[in-house]
């Protein structure tokens, strides 16, 4: 008989993989595509890689390219600013355009206020100066 507890973690084990490797594919992009943020996919990565394979988690974070985009973030060392800029930037021209594209007032009201929390959330952030 089949474990359906066994089956369902191997399957959300392999849903995080995919996630992970395609948000390290997005933050590698980013690097070079000045309109996709870097920091959040490879912190995206980081957790779903945290939770899925503990070899992959070591790998990113200690990648000498990607590792330190996640190490400043979660040793308390801040976002930098050119990552607040676009990330704040691109989120609120994504939510004006949605909320331009969707007539319901209850969609636009929770769209929002989205951008508002996370806007808020990314400016409390500590900034990252460059060394």
């Amino acid at each position: 008989m089949d474990n359906p507890i066994g089956n369902r973690s191997l399957m959300l084990r392999y849903v995080l993989l995919v996630i992970g490797w395609l948000s390290v594919a997005l933050g590698v992009i980013g690097i070079f595509l000045p309109v996709l943020p870097t920091t959040p996919f490879l912190l995206l990565a980081a957790a779903c890689f945290a939770r899925s394979s503990p070899r992959f988690y070591h790998w990113l974070v200690e990648h000498p390219r990607l590792g330190p985009w996640i190490r400043n973030y979660l040793d308390g060392n801040g976002i930098p600013l050119k990552g607040k800029v676009y990330a704040i930037g691109l989120m609120w021209a994504s939510i004006l355009l949605s909320c331009y594209l969707v007539p319901l007032p209850w969609a636009r009201a929770f769209m929002l206020t989205s951008a508002v929390l996370v806007t808020v959330y990314i400016l409390k952030q500590k900034t990252l100066h460059k060394s």
